[in-house]
């Protein structure tokens, strides 16, 4: 039986975030350590002879701002091509949509990588005693090794509070070496003035821009070192040097941004001295990090003691590794820090803050993927306690609902704003230009529900009129105007739209993506609807709005339940065209939304099982990082959490690497190689929050899908909705006691598996419950 009690005292924090540490130099990008200060991004390789530091910058972007991106002939073909999706001729649709519907992109762009930072120390002996970390507790990379009689020490941080990265540099005896750019990136001009280098160029690149546009970029390094600096033409040579700090600043003119503001950044760096750079960055990260702490139990003394990738690739065969889980837990968080401040000028795209070169050469974008991946990377900002980290979405998706508005008059003639599958820097919102993937329209509904989820979180009235109800309100102005009766049936269906990124098969064989209909945007909408009501509601405003939204949600057609007994993607029960994709968007209704839950739709919710049961059992079923995090949210939201813990040793083992950054694998989506992907670690850090917590805004669920072999443990400073703070203890696979902080003085509902109390927790209370 729950008990409850009012109780006194500060909420204390157990454990570390925990360390990553290899034993030999990186050589690979996979295998280097990740910094960020939310816009200035570096992987670290700590080399013996030469240490690399690969640069990237949130907005050195190729391309620019268009106004040609929709097709001028979309609108007249709308009622045709609905025409025919409503008279089954599929195919004949598909073709007028790839030929009328589709965005026309002349210069869409892509983030680009920056050059290399090069420290070469010289040739000699093999370096002995080595080690290299990163710590998550302070967000700083150490690497330390003997080479040639002397010791070398290195601390490698990037600064948000600077906007700078620092590299400190002590050894044992005077060195000497010499700074450089890589010159395998831009297009760029080096320079060096006196105890600086500096590389000028521009984000150009030929493959999904026209090569002439984009921003430009600066990046400038300093050094201060008790031994000589001298500039030579292209690098800058320090000799006889015992300590030597070295600052990078970057600096572009996207959006009117000045350039040489590296400049100053640099300056006030330097003049801020290493001690007091090394003290605001602590002062600056270390409370976000420490917000939460997780204990799964201890990892027996073998496995701790081994480097980081020699432990991941036991627990990828089957080792119990609970430290190692903790760890990706807290890095899905550390990722999120370096890669998204409040004052960040862009939000995380689909490298996250950081570029291996590869998504941004190849046929992908190193762009903002609006059919989950960018939902994804924020999936774990609210419910471990980063939800300022979502500011810079929230801007963004407010320049997606101006261009956006632009889009839904000419390609669709409705009020109100729409984006489709992918956008870039400046705002794209016209459709993407392939078929399958293009036309998801409900895309700006999936990417703004990450407003609402801040609201939830905080119940902050002014935010909501301010930021959130705006932008929602504008969406579900352009879908009531969009939405389409269907003839045969009354209902509103929302279409010509892809399911993204499915196929299905059309009675005649066809393979066709696009209808009407599909239960994606029926779940997008029903939010959408749903959210602007309660939000009108709440703010006590637009009563006429509010009724035309009840009476049109009403007409939503409902799930349904297809002859292979899985929940259906589309209107219609098609099959498949390749029933092993890895899409499976229509489940958004499980996670992040609550339209379909084991308890009040438990037919709907083994209907959605059946999906996932049979998408995996296909031949060629195309598993990775995001797939799993995917799959295992699914899961904790079925309260399935021992197969939520196959997910996540997927996720680590298989989908992630020897730096625990999690990679899109290739063969799968065009890609050719393993491409770095940020969802993965943020998806998955969100996915195993949800195992411990679960809320809604009127409801906790405490250990509501604990995987069986987590016997004991503890978490500490999970948010849940309505601005509460969770902490949970269990042993035995049993609850012991939970703390609940934060509330407002409104009834909540707590529930630990089929028993449910209620209570009230007023503003600067704690209740602790015990089992």
């Amino acid at each position: 039986m729950l008990r409850h009690e009012v109780v006194e005292g500060s909420r204390g924090v157990i454990g570390e975030p925990g360390r990553l540490w290899y034993a030999e130099p990186a050589t690979r990008w996979f295998e280097a350590l990740p910094i960020g200060t939310g816009r200035l991004g570096g992987m670290v390789y700590s080399g013996a002879a030469v240490e690399r530091i690969r640069l990237s910058e949130s907005t050195a972007w190729s391309g620019a701002p268009a106004t040609t991106d929709v097709s001028p002939t979309g609108l007249a073909q709308l009622p045709r091509i609905r025409e025919h999706l409503f008279n089954g001729r599929y195919a004949e649709a598909q073709a007028l949509a790839g030929e009328h519907l589709l965005g026309r992109p002349t210069s869409f762009g892509t983030n680009v990588p920056l050059p290399e930072l090069l420290f070469d120390f010289g040739e000699g002996d093999e370096p002995t005693e080595y080690e290299r970390s990163l710590d998550l507790t302070d967000a700083i990379v150490r690497t330390s090794y003997t080479r040639g009689g002397i010791s070398f020490t290195r601390e490698v941080f990037a600064s948000h509070a600077h906007q700078v990265i620092v590299l400190r540099s002590i050894t044992s005896a005077p060195t000497s070496f010499k700074i450089s750019f890589s010159d395998d990136a831009i297009p760029s001009e080096v320079s060096t003035e006196d105890d600086t280098l500096v590389l000028r160029g521009h984000a150009y690149e030929f493959l999904h821009s026209n090569g002439r546009v984009g921003s430009a970029v600066e990046i400038r390094t300093q050094v201060v070192a008790d031994g000589s600096i001298t500039a030579e033409d292209d690098h800058l040579q320090v000799n006889n040097a015992t300590t030597a700090t070295v600052i990078i600043a970057v600096g572009t003119d996207w959006q009117g941004d000045d350039p040489a503001a590296s400049a100053s950044l640099v300056s006030n760096a330097i003049a801020a001295g290493f001690d007091q750079l090394k003290q605001a960055h602590l002062d600056d990260y270390t409370p976000l990090v420490r917000r939460v702490a997780l204990d799964l139990g201890r990892t027996e003394d073998g496995v701790r003691a081994l480097p980081t990738g020699e432990r991941r690739a036991l627990f990828a065969k089957g080792g119990e590794d609970p430290e190692l889980v903790s760890l990706y837990f807290q890095y899905g968080r550390y990722l999120t820090i370096a890669g998204s401040r409040a004052d960040s000028p862009l939000p995380l795209a689909l490298q996250g803050l950081w570029n291996d070169g590869l998504a941004s050469t190849g046929g992908w974008t190193n762009d903002f993927h609006l059919d989950i991946n960018t939902q994804q990377n924020y999936w774990a900002a609210e419910i471990t306690g980063l939800g300022e980290c979502q500011q810079p979405l929230f801007t963004f998706i407010e320049r997606l609902a101006a261009s956006g508005r632009r889009t839904a008059e000419e390609l669709y003639g409705a009020p109100g704003w729409v984006s489709h599958t992918v956008t870039n820097a400046w705002g794209y919102t016209a459709p993407g230009w392939g078929l399958g993937w293009g036309l998801h329209v409900t895309s700006g509904i999936w990417i703004s529900l990450q407003l609402w989820e801040h609201f939830e979180y905080n119940r902050d009235l002014a935010f909501l009129a301010r930021k959130a109800y705006p932008i929602l309100r504008e969406a579900a102005q352009f879908f009531l105007a969009y939405l389409v009766e269907d003839p045969s049936t009354g209902r509103l269906l929302s279409g010509p739209s892809d399911s993204p990124e499915n196929w299905y098969l059309s009675p005649d064989g066809e393979e066709c993506s696009i209808s009407m209909g599909n239960t994606t945007d029926r779940v997008l909408i029903e939010a959408l609807f749903r959210i602007c009501i309660e939000a009108s509601e709440l703010l006590g405003i637009d009563e006429e709005l509010r009724r035309d939204l009840s009476t049109a949600r009403e007409k939503l057609p409902p799930f349904q339940i297809g002859k292979h007994g899985r929940l259906q993607e589309w209107l219609i029960d098609f099959d498949e065209a390749a029933p092993s994709h890895r899409h499976t968007s229509h489940l958004i209704a499980v996670y992040p939304e609550r339209q379909i839950t084991p308890r009040d739709t438990p037919d709907l919710a083994r209907a959605a099982e059946v999906v996932i049961e049979r998408r995996q059992a296909a031949d060629g079923w195309e598993q990775t990082e995001w797939v799993e995090a995917n799959l295992m949210a699914f899961s904790a939201r079925l309260l399935q959490g021992d197969r939520a813990l196959q997910h996540l040793r997927g996720l680590i083992g298989d989908a992630s690497e020897h730096n625990l950054m999690s990679y899109s694998a290739g063969g799968i989506a065009g890609a050719e190689q393993n491409i770095y992907s940020f969802d993965g670690n943020s998806a998955g850090t969100a996915a195993l929050a949800e195992l411990l917590v679960q809320s809604t805004q009127t409801e906790i669920e405490l250990l509501p899908a604990l995987p069986t072999s987590w016997s004991a443990g503890t978490v500490q400073g999970l948010r849940a909705r309505g601005g509460y703070t969770v902490d949970v203890s269990w042993d035995a696979n049993r609850m012991t006691s939970a703390t609940i902080s934060g509330g407002q003085g409104e009834p909540l509902h707590v529930r630990l598996g089929d028993e449910v109390i209620e209570l009230t927790i007023d503003p600067g209370t704690t209740v602790r419950i015990t089992n």
